[in-house]
């Protein structure tokens, strides 16, 4: 009968295995979903500050609100320029509202309007 509690014990250590797993791919099957239902919609623009304009670099950096699309809390940090053109829209200290969307791997500005 010594047999049955090590059966008990091996059904135990098995268990955090197997349940991890199985949360794991539900995760990965539901975060695969998420992030296309993400980019199904539009993105709400986000109001922010301008802090830099690096020209050179082609980024602007904006301390900004929530951006709901990313899944991204208020924060300061820098974007990659959608066009060229929104390098010389603004400058440190403007208020703006913009989208940010994540292309090839970079957060970068899609639309950008100086808020008057």
């Amino acid at each position: 009968m010594k047999l049955k509690p090590f059966l008990i014990a091996a059904a135990f250590l098995a268990a955090p295995t197997a349940f991890a797993q199985s949360t794991h791919d539900a995760h990965g099957s539901h975060g695969a979903h998420m992030m296309a239902d993400a980019s199904a919609k539009p993105a709400a623009p986000t109001e922010g500050t301008v802090r830099k304009v690096d020209k050179a670099a082609g980024k602007i950096t904006i301390a900004h609100g929530p951006l709901e699309n990313l899944g991204m809390p208020s924060m300061t940090m820098a974007f990659r320029a959608g066009a060229p053109a929104m390098l010389d829209q603004v400058k440190a200290g403007d208020k703006i509202r913009f989208v940010a969307e994540r292309v090839d791997g970079a957060f970068s500005v899609k639309q950008l309007e100086v808020v008057k």
